[in-house]
């Protein structure tokens, strides 16, 4: 099987499946089935490039591929021109906190900011250039002056002027004097300021004194205005030409496992709140995605069922069968793929990791079948096999085939095991709450 890949993402994918991970880039290249749940993904991302905004959760068990998903929405989406992040949920950050959790997540979010022709997030600095670019280009043809003009020191004013008139109507949380303070720093070229912009765009600042005393600034990032700031800069991103911002929300299930029942009902709250202001057409151009198992979203003690308001939102059309599904709907579950398409995806597999070595692994379609046979017919495969450990699997054989060739296949085939590699998150049931 021949695959149009490139040498970065061929070794991206390599790695990241060796190492248990998704990779940042090239999933496109790997992927199968799925081709449902991307076409509408594409349908809904042409009603956010009209103005709408849109919130999505993909529900699957562990290992079903919610974050390959979630990484081959962030591919579909930079190809349409939009602005992309992605980010975890962890014990340390969250959508609603008063100890400076949920700005922690939204330091993530900025940081892992992504552009088509900047893939691999850390794009933040280039879209403010970008930007200012933009501005300067606009504010020269304005005043017949060239381009080499109105960076002096004597139209400085025109081009603050009309970063302003851009910004103006934004939430003001400081933002506008931040974002003229990187101006004054790209255009004299001075890092300093710079680098002290982009810290309080990333929400870094913990005290209101040290912003005041580098940026003359009296406000920062915090618990409270985050939110606030990603629609300030989706309003940005759109004002350069981009469809939109697209934000990734992956591992949800660590704000089920949040132990205090208020913590968690707040942390709902919030996630209700930014579900209202997308569909009720209160913010434009924005498109977030959570990702989540099932006991995430159905469990009615720690999960979004047990929030009422969310519960009602978020049931699945009682009329979707497996046969018959319904993608327009905000909860998309992912069902496994089938034994034909896991084939498919170890050839792609195979294809991509002779690529990335330069080297062809003696293993035909055959031995593919006969490893598949061998991983499915294992003890406890039934219950806990995921295609993210037939991956690992495979490539772990792919490994050990390249540097050791005369190896007996079968062999390997049959020392695999299959082990339970399910956190133990649906014991927190049992917990008592706090």
């Amino acid at each position: 099987m021949k695959i149009n890949v490139k040498p970065k993402e061929a070794t991206a994918i390599v790695n990241s499946l060796l190492g248990g991970v998704v990779p940042r880039i090239g999933v496109q290249h790997i992927t199968v089935g799925r081709s449902e749940e991307v076409e509408a993904f594409i349908t809904a991302l042409e009603d956010v490039k009209n103005g709408h905004s849109m919130v999505k959760f993909w529900i699957g068990d562990f290992g079903s591929g919610k974050s390959f998903m979630l990484h081959l929405l962030n591919t579909v989406a930079l190809k349409q021109k939009f602005v992309v992040s992605t980010a975890d949920f962890t014990p340390d950050n969250r959508p609603y906190s008063n100890d400076g959790k949920a700005v922690i997540l939204y330091t993530a979010i900025m940081d892992n900011i992504a552009i088509q022709t900047k893939p691999e997030c850390g794009a933040l600095a280039t879209l403010l250039e970008k930007w200012i670019e933009q501005i300067v280009s606009a504010t020269a043809s304005e005043n017949n002056l060239s381009l080499l003009e109105i960076r002096s020191e004597q139209y400085s004013n025109l081009v603050q002027t009309k970063i302003m008139q851009t910004i103006n109507g934004l939430t003001d949380v400081g933002f506008a004097t931040v974002v003229m303070k990187y101006y004054e720093g790209y255009i004299s070229d001075d890092e300093l300021i710079k680098r002290n912009a982009l810290k309080w765009l990333k929400g870094q600042y913990k005290l209101k004194l040290e912003a005041r005393q580098d940026l003359n600034v009296r406000e920062i990032i915090n618990d409270l205005n985050y939110y606030d700031m990603l629609k300030n800069f989706t309003s940005l991103f759109v004002s350069m030409g981009y469809s939109g911002f697209m934000i990734n929300l992956d591992e949800a299930i660590n704000l089920y496992k949040i132990s205090t029942a208020a913590t968690r009902e707040k942390n709902y709250e919030k996630i209700l709140t930014i579900y209202n202001d997308c569909f009720q057409g209160k913010i434009s151009h924005l498109f977030i995605n959570f990702a989540g198992t099932r006991e995430f979203l159905e469990n009615e003690r720690r999960g979004l069922f047990s929030y009422l308001a969310l519960k009602s939102r978020l049931e699945t059309n009682k009329f979707e069968t497996q046969q018959i599904r319904d993608f327009a709907q905000p909860v998309i579950r992912l069902l496994p793929i089938d034994h034909n398409e896991i084939f498919v995806l170890l050839q792609k597999l195979k294809a991509v990791f002779e690529f990335n070595y330069k080297i062809e692994i003696a293993i035909t379609d055959d031995e593919i079948h006969v490893f598949m046979e061998e991983i499915y017919i294992k003890p406890g495969a039934n219950e806990f096999l995921t295609p993210r450990e037939v991956i690992r699997d495979f490539l772990n054989v792919l490994s050990i085939l390249r540097q050791n060739p005369t190896v007996d296949k079968n062999n390997l085939f049959n020392q695999i095991e299959i082990k339970d590699e399910r956190p133990m998150e649906t014991l927190l049931d049992g917990i008592e709450e706090l």
